[in-house]
């Protein structure tokens, strides 16, 4: 095996060892950093690495250019320049710690809600493992991983008669991008049922906050780009396992009819605008079907895209902007991205692509889950 970065080992694509010298980093989030923005969605491949502290724990892993496509929804997108997935808590504080504060860190759960730019995520990427996906029940309360699924947090306070957590289910994410940017449902969000989150900070430092310290609006909290969530406390009501479990067959059925769940997707693509549906604006300004390239607007539900096979990312965000720019013009609403667009482009050609797009990471660290499941809402 290669060499270790922070708390964790270094693998190799090809099984060498490489050295871990300190180099120029890339462009990172908010224009820090320097260096040249990748020619081409390999080459990250052929480029240096940010400087990374000595190893540590070793008990995680690092792969070095990770492909992101081949887990992100879309199916797209280039690789991260480090793929990490810590062992536990303590080895991810670890790492945090010993990476260079100008290091970018971007948290991902599934990517059910992320578009992945053809360039590549400069910096490091975080995956948290299957050991931090764990859900427990203690004392009337759900206690979940980061890295469990809505479905499998619903399940849970079913089983244990508690009720509340039902939408958890029309989510298709992980607790930690629900928690990150209050995701919800079926008229309800994240913020109405944590109590707490467990969360490791850009520094390294692992902290408990309450859930007023997150700050909650409409899909957004305010955890400072970086820090990762490794772990969330719900509440409920006490309930009726069986009429939790109608409702949760209830959502699983709305969403199946109303959703394309069987397509290369990123969930719901725009925020609601204040008194409107996203979808409703994007299907008066005649958006329902448009494609560009092998991205389509989906027929089912119109604020969702689709890679109907061969899209780029590109595609995929030149065609959401597409429909940003149709729906300003025919009802004077401007759409806010709700899919989370990270990593750098290709070049700094910016060619098709709407104002809206920046040619660098986005500042918003995490993907996050549908916000709005369940029927054209």
């Amino acid at each position: 095996m290669g060499g270790r970065v922070g708390g964790c080992h270094r693998r190799e694509a090809d099984g060498r060892g490489v050295s871990a010298r300190a180099s120029s980093p890339l462009p990172l989030a908010g224009g820090v950093g320097g260096g040249p923005v990748p020619a081409s969605g390999d080459a990250l491949a052929a480029i240096s690495f940010p400087p990374l502290a000595p190893p540590a724990s070793g008990r995680g892993t690092v792969v070095p250019n990770g492909s992101l496509a081949d887990f992100i929804w879309f199916r797209t997108g280039g690789p991260a320049e480090w793929l990490v997935r810590p062992a536990d808590i303590a080895d991810l504080s670890e790492m945090l710690a010993s990476l260079d504060p100008a290091t970018p860190v971007l948290p991902v759960g599934v990517g059910s809600n992320l578009i992945v730019r053809d360039g590549g995520v400069p910096g490091i990427v975080v995956r948290l493992p299957k050991a931090m996906a764990k859900v427990s029940v203690e004392d009337g309360r759900v206690r979940a991983g980061a890295g469990a699924m809505g479905i499998t947090v619903a399940s849970a306070a079913r089983d244990a008669g508690i009720a509340g957590l039902e939408f958890l289910r029309g989510i298709p994410g992980t607790v930690g991008g629900a928690v990150r940017m209050n995701a919800g449902a079926y008229g309800r969000d994240v913020s109405d049922i944590l109590v707490e989150a467990t969360v490791v900070t850009r520094n390294g430092a692992v902290e408990t906050w309450p859930a007023a310290r997150l700050g909650y609006v409409y899909r957004h909290s305010d955890l400072p780009a970086g820090a990762v969530v490794v772990e969330a406390v719900f509440s409920g009501t006490p309930g009726d396992p069986v009429t939790i479990g109608v409702e949760m067959d209830r959502i699983a059925a709305e969403r199946e009819a109303s959703q394309p769940l069987r397509s290369r997707t990123g969930g719901s693509t725009f925020k609601n605008p204040e008194g409107y549906k996203a979808w409703a604006l994007i299907d008066a300004a005649g958006c329902r079907g448009l494609t560009r390239g092998d991205a389509q607007v989906s027929e089912k539900h119109c604020n969702f895209l689709l890679n109907l096979g061969s899209a780029s990312s590109a595609e995929i965000e030149a065609l959401g902007e597409e429909v940003r720019d149709k729906v300003k013009a025919h009802s004077g609403v401007t759409l806010e991205w709700e899919i989370q667009r990270v990593g750098v482009f290709p070049s700094r050609s910016r060619e098709g692509l709407g104002e809206g797009v920046s040619d660098t990471c986005s500042e918003q660290a995490l993907p996050q889950p549908l916000p709005q499941a369940g029927g054209e809402a």
